[in-house]
């Protein structure tokens, strides 16, 4: 990597991004995935865009008009970053061990997460080796008082 391209993903890096959890449920499957690409995009109606990568196996069930849940990790939930990241296939269970309130509409709920946001999927285009999904907000509660988990990377060019 040049000194150029250095700088870059340094600066890249520094832009803040919060860390959720995803879940969504499809038949018997419920699984979960971090987040950290996500961001309101509109008021009226209430949207995110939620930027995820093409290599993840719930991809394929973000399909348009269909549910999923956006868990607000606190900032004290480093455990969900843990639990998380190491990603799961469809037919691994995601939620062992975890306190769960459970949506027949949506993925699970995190009920340790600062808040929830029930979403339906609006759209969808490609974003170079990322997928951008526009998700229509259905509902959203607030759980716990403390501050959403931030992320500061130090080269914008991987997680």
């Amino acid at each position: 990597m040049t000194e150029a391209e250095r700088e870059l993903a340094a600066a890249l890096g520094r832009i803040p991004s919060g860390i959720f959890v995803l879940t969504l449920k499809r038949g018997q499957v419920e699984t979960g995935m971090l987040a950290s690409w996500v961001q309101q995009c509109s008021f009226q109606p209430p949207q995110i865009s939620v930027a995820v990568q093409r290599q993840r196996p719930l991809i394929g069930l973000l399909t348009a008009g269909s549910a999923f849940t956006l868990n607000v990790l606190d900032a004290a939930q480093t455990d969900m970053i843990v639990h998380f990241g190491r990603g799961f296939s469809l037919d691994q269970p995601a939620f062992t061990g975890l306190d769960l309130l459970r949506d027949q509409d949506n993925g699970p709920i995190l009920s340790e997460s600062l808040a929830y946001l029930t979403c339906e999927v609006a759209g969808r285009c490609a974003a170079g080796d990322h997928d951008v999904f526009i998700g229509t907000i259905k509902a959203g509660r607030v759980l716990g008082e403390g501050q959403p988990m931030i992320h500061v990377r130090k080269s914008g060019m991987h997680y």
